[in-house]
C-alpha cells in the first residue's frame, strides 16, 4: 500500500459503458495552468451513492463518495501499522527466525499484497468495489486473528500471506475508485487531481501515524504483539461494518454480456503491453523496495544506534506526521509549478539522497539522527512521487481497465519487493557504506526511468484511437 487510477472515459464506438458518457468541454484554462496537463475532455459516471449529476457536491469541497473513501484509508492503516512494525522483531527475537528468512516473510507479506493487486483490480473492474471491499475486510479480520496465534514459521507464513491477499483485494477497489473520482472532480471544478489524491495519502498518514502508536502503547502495557494483533482485527471489524452499510453498490465496469464474451486475457494484454504504462509501474517499484526498508533496514538501524527498537514507532510517527502537516502543500505547489513526471523523478532522488545520507550523518541524540534523516528524506520524497504515479495511470490507461491497471502497478512492485525483500535482508550484515549505497542505487535507478516516462495529451490520444 504499500502503488493508490481513473480516468475519463472516451465515449468511441468501440468502447463498451455502463453509463452514458457525453462529450465534455475542456477544464478551464486556469486548471489547465495549475496541473500542467491536460485535463480529461469525456464525462465520467457519477459518484456512486450521490443523488443526481456526478456534480452533486458543487463547485467546493469533495463528493461524499470522495469523504468515504478517504476515511476508509484512514481506517485501514490503523489497523495495519499497529501490527506491521514490530512483526519483524516477533519473527527474529520472539520465534527466533534467521535475518534472511525475516526478509523473506516481509516480502512474501509484500507479494502477497502488493504482487496481487492485479487479481484484486480485475475484480473490480468485473464485479464492482462494493463485494471486493467487504472480502478483503473480512480475510484482513481473519488474518491478524490467525497470526496473533501464529508459533510456526508455516503458520506464521500462511497468516501473512492471506494478511496481504486481503488488501490485494481492499486497497485497488478503493484506490480505483479514488482516483476515478478525482479525475471527475478534477473536470466539475478545475481542482487538481493531484490534490485530491493527496487528501487521500494524507488521511492514510494520519492512520499511519495513530496505528504504530496504538501497537507501542500496547506493546509498553505488556500486552504483547498477540493484543497488537487483536486490535488491528477489531479495527478492521469496524471497517467491515461500516462499508457494509455505507458503501454504494456500483456497477463493474464491463458489462455482463461483455464478461460473457472476453476472457481475463484480453485486458491483461492491453495492461502489460502499455509500455509507457510498464515504465511507471517499474519507477513506482523502486520506490516501493525503498520504502519496504522501513520494516527491514529502518529497525536495524535504530537497534544498532541506541540498543533497542523502542524508539522504532516514533519514527514511524514522524513519518506519518510530515505526511499530514506537509502533503497537501507540498502537493498544491508541485501541481502548480512543475509536472507530474518531474514530481516522481524527483522525488525518487530525494528517496535515494535518504538512503545515502544515512552513513555520513553522525550521531545525534541517543543516536538516532542518522534514522530520522533517512525516515525525513524518504517520506518527502514519498510525498512528491505517489500522488504524481497515481495521477499518471489516468493518461496512460483506458477508463475500462483502471481497477486492472492500479491493480497491475502494485503487482509488479510487489514483485520487485519479493526479489529485493531477500537479497537486502542479506545486506544487513554488510558494512554500512556499501549497504545504504547498494539501497540508494535502487531509486535512483528507478528516477532515471521515471525521466524517460512519455506521457500527457497525446499518449492519452493513442489510447483512445488505437482500438
Amino acid at each position: 500500500m504499500n502503488t493508490p487510477a481513473e480516468a475519463a472515459k472516451a465515449a468511441t464506438p468501440t468502447t463498451p459503458t455502463t453509463a452514458t458518457t457525453a462529450t465534455a468541454p475542456t477544464t478551464a484554462a486556469k486548471a489547465a495552468k495549475e496541473t500542467k496537463e491536460t485535463a480529461p475532455t469525456t464525462a465520467t459516471r457519477g459518484a456512486p451513492g450521490t443523488s443526481g449529476a456526478p456534480g452533486a457536491a458543487g463547485k467546493a469541497g469533495t463528493t461524499p463518495y470522495l469523504r468515504l473513501l478517504t476515511a476508509t484509508q484512514f481506517a485501514f492503516n490503523i489497523g495495519f501499522y499497529a501490527v506491521l512494525p514490530y512483526l519483524a522483531t516477533h519473527l527474529g527475537a520472539g520465534l527466533g527466525m534467521a535475518g534472511w528468512l525475516v526478509g523473506l516473510v516481509l516480502g512474501l507479506r509484500t507479494f502477497s499484497q502488493q504482487g496481487l493487486f492485479v487479481v484484486g483490480g480485475a475484480l473490480t473492474d468485473r464485479y464492482g468495489p462494493r463485494p471486493v471491499v467487504l472480502a478483503g475486510c473480512v480475510l484482513r479480520i481473519v488474518g491478524f486473528g490467525w497470526l496473533a496465534l501464529a508459533d510456526s514459521t508455516v503458520t506464521v507464513v500462511a497468516a501473512v500471506v492471506l494478511i496481504g491477499f486481503a488488501a490485494a483485494l481492499f486497497s485497488p477497489a478503493v484506490e480505483s475508485e479514488t482516483a476515478r473520482e478525482a479525475v471527475r472532480h478534477e473536470r466539475d471544478t478545475g481542482t487538481p487531481r493531484a490534490q485530491v489524491l493527496a487528501v487521500f495519502s494524507a488521511a492514510g498518514q494520519a492512520g499511519a501515524f495513530i496505528g504504530p502508536l496504538l501497537g507501542s502503547l500496547l506493546l509498553l502495557l505488556d500486552a504483547g504483539f498477540r493484543a497488537a494483533c487483536l486490535a488491528g482485527a477489531l479495527v478492521f471489524v469496524g471497517v467491515l461494518a461500516g462499508h457494509a452499510r455505507l458503501m454504494p453498490r456500483r456497477a463493474p465496469a464491463v458489462r455482463p454480456d461483455d464478461r460473457s464474451r472476453r476472457s481475463l486475457r484480453e485486458p491483461l494484454c492491453e495492461v502489460f503491453g502499455n509500455g509507457p504504462f510498464l515504465v511507471l509501474c517499474l519507477a513506482y517499484s523502486s520506490y516501493l523496495i525503498a520504502y519496504n526498508q522501513l520494516y527491514l533496514s529502518l529497525p536495524d538501524e535504530v537497534e544498532r544506534a541506541t540498543g533497542s527498537q523502542a524508539a522504532l514507532g516514533w519514527l514511524f510517527a514522524l513519518s506519518s506526521l510530515l505526511v499530514v502537516c506537509a502533503q497537501l502543500p507540498l502537493t498544491r505547489w508541485s501541481a502548480r509549478r512543475i509536472t507530474p513526471r518531474t514530481a516522481l523523478v524527483t522525488g525518487l532522488a530525494v528517496v535515494a539522497t535518504g538512503f545515502a545520507a544515512v552513513p555520513l550523518t553522525p550521531g545525534g541524540p541517543a543516536g538516532l539522527l542518522p534514522g530520522a534523516v533517512l525516515v525525513v528524506l524518504l517520506t518527502a520524497g514519498q510525498m512528491l512521487l505517489v500522488p504524481a504515479a497515481r495521477g499518471l495511470v489516468p493518461d496512460l490507461v483506458d477508463d475500462r481497465r483502471l481497477g486492472l491497471a492500479t491493480g497491475a502497478m502494485s503487482s509488479v512492485s510487489g514483485v520487485a519487493v519479493l526479489g529485493g525483500s531477500a537479497a537486502t535482508g542479506a545486506l544487513l550484515d554488510a558494512p554500512a557504506p556499501v549497504r545504504w549505497a547498494a539501497l540508494a542505487a535502487v531509486p535512483l535507478t528507478g528516477a532515471v526511468l521515471a525521466a524517460f516516462l512519455r506521457t500527457g495529451r497525446d499518449r492519452k490520444q493513442f489510447l483512445r484511437t488505437d482500438r
